[in-house]
This record gives structure tokens, sequence and C-alpha cells, in this order.
């Protein structure tokens, strides 16, 4: 059952001493997702040898860890699929961010039965958590730079995907950023059926700014959809515990995914970088998803400035 399987990810991953760089918990995630990858029939990414590829940033020996999935046109830059896999600090990250990789491997074991035109690269990556955050030594600022063997098509990046919203009447939502990087990611977004026990909640990234792996793809003008459920109480607390997650939502989110990444793969994605509006398809996701506790606040949804609206009101009210 894909319940079963991404609870045992997640609980090889989120041991209680965490997945701080350097540490023994740290090694042996890294150790779980080499096990993984190779399970899965993932070959190293581009080429190479193995799918670590180490580096040291401020003394620090760090590691991302890749694997890729081979399409039938090698020509064609691949689509990425992303999650952080160290903590911040001695806790176990089973949201932040064990449920994300659980999500992502489910999706490759799923991707593997066809396998698409262009390669899907899945990307681990680590020091994503501060102080790494933002800077050089972050794991995926140093792919970017130093380890990326050519562009990617699209970056899927996930983070904090293995709870509920905390607050009433949207518990199965899942917010998605990034849309408005690409005209072409509207059709995608709008091509992939919405799943049975998830609602899709499209959000610019300027409301929240930038909260993870997808920043480098951003600031370098590439195409970028961010998924997350936010944060919640046991947020970079000791209490992130397996036993805390609704893995009823994660495993409504691996088709979800998977569909995605088939829909974005076929997609061209040719830009302008945020050089189109999003807000009609914005507009028709809210409808669909929040339409009546918009009403409730005395917002119809009819244009951009009730979009702004509504995030000032869910930001004042619930802290999202």
């Amino acid at each position: 059952m894909p319940e079963e399987q991404l609870k045992r990810d997640v609980e090889a991953l989120a041991a209680p001493e965490g997945r701080l760089p350097g540490s023994p918990g740290h090694a042996a995630a890294r150790e779980h997702l080499l096990r993984r990858m190779e399970t899965l029939g993932l070959a190293p990414y581009a080429g190479g040898q193995d799918y670590c590829l180490p580096y040291e940033a401020n003394g620090s020996a760090l590691t991302n860890v890749l694997g890729e999935l081979p399409g039938a046109d090698p020509a064609k830059a691949p689509l990425l699929i992303a999650a952080h896999y160290d903590t911040c600090g001695p806790q176990p990250g089973a949201d932040d961010n064990a449920a994300a990789i659980a999500i992502a491997l489910a999706a490759a074991e799923r991707l593997r039965e066809a396998p698409l035109d262009r390669s899907v690269v899945f990307a681990f990556f680590d020091a994503e958590e501060p102080p790494y955050y933002l800077t050089h030594a972050m794991g995926s600022i140093h792919f970017y730079y130093h380890q990326q063997r050519g562009p990617v098509h699209c970056a899927l990046v996930m983070d904090l995907m293995g709870h509920d919203v905390p607050v009433g009447g949207l518990e199965d939502v899942v917010f998605v950023t990034g849309m408005e990087s690409d005209p072409g990611l509207a059709s995608v977004m709008e091509g992939v059926e919405r799943p049975a026990g998830l609602r899709i909640v499209p959000t610019l990234n300027r409301y929240i700014g930038d909260q993870s792996d997808y920043h480098v793809f951003r600031v370098n003008e590439q195409p970028y959809l961010f998924l997350s459920c936010g944060r919640w109480p046991h947020y970079h607390q000791a209490t992130d515990t397996p036993e805390k997650l609704s893995y009823r939502k994660m495993a409504a989110a691996v088709p979800y995914l998977t569909a995605l990444a088939r829909r974005a793969a076929a997609t061209p994605l040719e830009g302008p970088f945020e050089g189109y509006d999003s807000t009609p398809v914005e507009l028709v996701f809210l409808r669909e998803a929040i339409g009546p506790m918009a009403a409730s606040f005395g917002l119809r949804l009819e244009r951009r400035e009730d979009i702004d609206a509504l995030a000032r009101v869910l930001m004042a009210q619930f802290g999202l």
C-alpha cells in the first residue's frame, strides 16, 4: 500500500537525533536514500559513477544526492524533482523534510512504469536549513552553479508536505507557488486532474517570499513549481515526529506529483519568465478550493485585488 511505504521511508529518515549535516543521523539518512534509489533503478545523475555529489563549504563536508530516470530523448533538458534531506538542528524532521522525500521516491516508482521522453532527475539536496540557507553552501545553490550538467526543463520542489494545514476548512490544501514563472505552467496546472483528498491552491511567490530550494531556479529565471502545506506548530521543533503526519494526504500527493511531472515534461516552457498574467487561472482554482471561505470574508474572487486581499486575510488570521 502507498501509505505503508511512505511511512516506512519517513520513519527510516526521521530519527530523533535529526539529520544535521555531519551527524550520524545525516549519514544514516543518506545511506537510506542510496538504498532506495538503487532499488528503484535510478541511474547516477548525468552519467556519473554514483549518486553522491560531495562538496565542501565553510569547512563542512556536504553531499547532494541525485539519481536519474532516463528518458527516451537524452537531448531534451530533464525535469527535476527536488526535496532537501537535512534538518534544522537535532530534530526528527518528519515533515521537514522526510515527508517530501518519501513522496518523491513514491513518484519515482510510478514514473518508471512509463518513462517520459525527457529524463527525470531526483535531487535530494543537502544544507537547505540554517546556517546554510540562501548562502553559497546551500545544496541547491551549490548544485546550480557547480554541479548541474546543463539546464533543467522545470524544477518541481517540495517542502513541508506531510501535515494537514492547521486551519479549519483548509486541512487538505496544498499550496503551489511558481505557476507565474512560465506561461506554459498555466496549462500544466489546468491539465492535471485535481486529486481526491487534496485541494490545490496556487499562490504567487511574492506573497510568501522564497521559502526553499526553488530559490536558485527562480532568481535565474527558470520555470519552477513549489509544493508545500506551509508551516505548522511543529515546524523546526523536536515534536516534528512521524506519527503526527497525514499519510492519507501524502498518499494523495503522490499521483498528483506524478501527473504534474508528466504534464510539465510534455509542455513547452519557453517563457518569458513571469511574463504573463496568471490571475484568471488562480481565480479558477481559488473559487474551486476555498470559494466559500473567501465569501465569508466578503471577498468575491473576481480580480487580482481580491486575491491580494485574501492573501492578507489568511496571513493575518491564520499565519499562513
